[in-house]
Parts: structure tokens; C-alpha cells; sequence
């Protein structure tokens, strides 16, 4: 039996990350029942309803202007209204200020729904290899180095994987005052989840650094570093050198070459590396 949204509830509504078929069917009967849906970039947004042919009023609520909003928001849900709130893109209320929002509606007695879906932490922890029993979500580091290092610094004895967002923009410099702070730790960089260009750069810190410089810093990252562990045992530089491997041999490289270059990128032993050409 299909759910009764409730009229005078804010529902929490998950949206794709970047593959639009990754919504739920709960959320855009939500979408669609809704008197009204705040979304972070109502531009960004109508082209999601668009895809899906919801019709339902957008209003815009964001960092700049939750201030004002938030109380007529709040206003429309005490009337009776039923309020979807959205982010451009996962679950509204991580890294935005729906938790604001939900903060003002608690207040008020008014009841919270979150309807879950898609995650970008998550959905890169899981393919990441690294530790996914015990993380810590960090999400935006401060946009300045006077700001970032006592974060980082408060981060060096935290057990598990942590789980940072960058823009293209900053990435190179904060990955490399996180080496520099936390160490040469095992690291993965999810770049474009669930796009077109998805894809995961693993290894050492130092080995995403350099793979990085070399490709470029394009598209929106999820970074993942892995605890430093003795159990862990010793760093090695890259968890998947085959595939850097596969990668050089695909170029044209010669083989010779291409074993010498991931033996010395990815610091792995070049007996490993001739055994994975020969695989390969």
C-alpha cells in the first residue's frame, strides 16, 4: 500500500548525485505531492522535476537567504502545507543548510520526514577498499590554510577513514596539507561519482598527488584517507598499480618502460609489478 504524505510535515528529500535514475520512486511521488519544494538552486532543480514531470512550486532556500526563509517556510508547514526540502544533489541537510531547517521545525513541533537515497561519502566509501566499519564524515574543509591546519591537526588520532568533499579548485593544495599534516597515508580520490567520467584514483597520498598533477583536477571529488595503522602494515603507494599499469601498456608504453614507471609511481616492488604485466 502506497504511503500518505502528511499534510503540515517537512519531508527531507534524497536527489542524485549525478545519474539522474538514482531517485527513489518514494521521492518523486514526495516531489510530486508536495505544496511546495525549497531547493538550494531552483534552477539546478527544475531541470530533475523537468526529467521527471513534477509540476510542484519551487522556492528558493540557501545559505544566503535561509535567514528569511526559513521562518516563512516554517510558516507554510504550521498553516498545513506540505514542505520537500532538497539539496542539488544527495541528501539535503549534509555540507547544506536544510539542517537548519529541521533544527526551526523541531522547534516548532513539526514533524521531520527524511526520505533517504543517494550519498556521495557513502557511495565512494564503499568501492573505496578502505575502512568502511568505523569513518568519520568531515566534508568541507575551511577555504583557508590558517583555518584548515587546526582541523587537520585535530584529525591525527581519529581511528577509521575519513571522508572529506573538494572542489577542482583546491584540490591539489588540500591533499597536500593533508599529507603533510596526517601523513602519507592510503588514500582514494572518487572523482565524477556516478557520471559519465566516474572514476578512483588509489594509492598513497603521494601517488594520488602525482596522478593527479598529471591528469588534471576536473569534476567534483570525494577524498578518502585511510587510517594510520600499524595493521595496515607498510603504505603501499598504490592499492590498485595494476591498474596504473593497465593503464600506461593501453598508452603504448613500452613494457619495459611501463613496469619501470609504476614500479617507481606507485613504489611497489618491480618483481610485483613484471608478475602483474605478465598477468596482464
Amino acid at each position: 500500500m502506497a504511503e500518505v504524505f502528511q499534510k503540515g510535515t517537512l519531508y527531507l528529500c534524497a536527489t542524485p548525485i549525478g545519474n539522474l535514475e538514482d531517485i527513489t520512486y518514494r521521492t518523486v511521488r514526495c516531489l510530486t505531492e508536495a505544496d511546495i519544494i525549497a531547493a538550494e538552486d531552483t534552477r539546478h532543480t527544475r531541470q530533475l522535476l523537468s526529467a521527471y514531470g513534477i509540476e510542484t512550486p519551487l522556492t528558493s532556500y540557501h545559505e544566503h537567504n535561509k535567514g528569511e526563509k526559513g521562518p516563512l517556510l516554517i510558516e507554510r508547514l504550521q498553516d498545513g502545507d506540505m514542505v520537500a526540502v532538497v539539496s542539488d544533489a544527495g541528501l539535503p541537510g549534509i555540507c547544506d543548510p536544510g539542517s537548519d531547517l529541521v533544527r526551526e521545525a523541531l522547534a516548532a513541533s513539526i514533524p521531520v520526514v527524511p526520505l533517504p537515497g543517494a550519498n556521495a561519502g557513502l557511495t565512494g566509501l564503499i568501492a573505496s577498499g578502505l575502512d568502511t566499519t568505523l569513518f568519520t564524515f568531515v566534508g568541507f574543509l575551511p577555504k583557508t590554510k590558517r583555518h584548515r591546519r587546526p582541523v587537520l591537526e585535530g584529525l591525527k588520532e581519529y581511528g577509521g577513514t575519513l571522508i572529506f568533499y573538494e572542489a577542482p579548485h583546491r584540490i591539489e593544495g588540500v591533499l597536500a596539507e593533508i599529507e603533510e599534516v596526517l601523513g602519507d597515508r592510503p588514500a582514494v580520490l572518487c572523482r565524477e561519482l556516478t557520471k559519465k567520467y566516474e572514476e578512483y584514483i588509489r594509492g598513497s597520498l603521494s601517488c594520488v598527488r602525482q596522478r593527479l598533477q598529471e591528469q588534471g583536477c576536473r569534476g567534483e571529488f570525494v577524498v578518502l584517507i585511510g587510517a594510520d595503522t600499524k595493521e595496515m602494515g607498510e603504505l603501499r603507494a598504490d592499492l590498485d598499480y595494476e591498474s596504473v599499469l593497465r593503464q600506461l601498456l593501453a598508452e603504448g608504453t613500452d613494457k619495459k618502460d611501463a613496469i619501470r614507471i609504476t614500479a617507481e609511481r606507485c613504489r611497489v616492488p618491480k618483481r610485483e609489478v613484471y608478475k602483474a604485466a605478465l598477468r596482464l
